[in-house]
C-alpha cells in the first residue's frame, strides 16, 4: 500500500509555522518540541521535517541524510535534556505509534521521548 500524506495534520501545520510550539531542538531534518499533554515529567515529540506518515514509510522513502538527521536529532534531544544515561540521566522511553492498532493519533511520523520517572511496563499484559 502506498502512503498518502495529509498535509493538514497538526504536525504539518506546526512545521509550516501555522501553530506555535515550544521548540526544544530544530535541525535541517527534524523538529523537537514539548508535548502539549505530557505523560511524563519530560515528554518531547521529535518529528522529521519531511512528509512521512509513520516509521516504515520514513524508512522506505526518506533519504539517507533525512534518516541520519532524524536519528541524530533524537539522540541530541536526549543529551540536551540530560536524560541520556551517557549524560548522567536515568534513561528514557522512545515510542512511535503506527496505524489503528498502534493508536497513532497524528498521521505524521513522530517519536515520543519520555523521561523523568519510572514509566512502568511498556505494554500491559491483556
Amino acid at each position: 500500500m502506498a502512503y498518502v500524506y495529509d498535509d493538514q495534520n497538526i504536525f504539518a501545520k506546526i512545521l509550516r509555522g501555522e501553530i506555535p510550539n515550544k521548540t526544544v531542538l530544530e535541525t535541517d531534518h527534524a523538529l523537537a518540541f514539548e508535548d502539549i499533554d505530557p505523560q511524563a515529567p519530560t515528554h518531547v515529540l521529535v518529528i522529521p521535517k519531511g512528509p512521512y506518515v509513520n516509521f516504515d514509510h520514513f524508512a522506505g522513502s526518506a533519504s539517507e541524510a533525512e534518516i541520519a538527521g532524524f536519528v541524530r536529532a533524537v539522540g541530541q534531544v536526549a543529551e540536551t535534556l540530560g536524560i541520556a544515561e551517557g549524560s548522567g540521566g536515568n534513561g528514557y522511553r522512545l515510542l512511535s505509534n503506527s496505524g489503528a492498532d498502534g493508536v497513532q493519533e497524528v498521521p505524521h511520523l513522530h517519536v515520543h521521548l519520555c523521561a523523568g520517572r519510572v514509566l512502568g511496563r511498556m505494554i500491559s499484559k491483556a
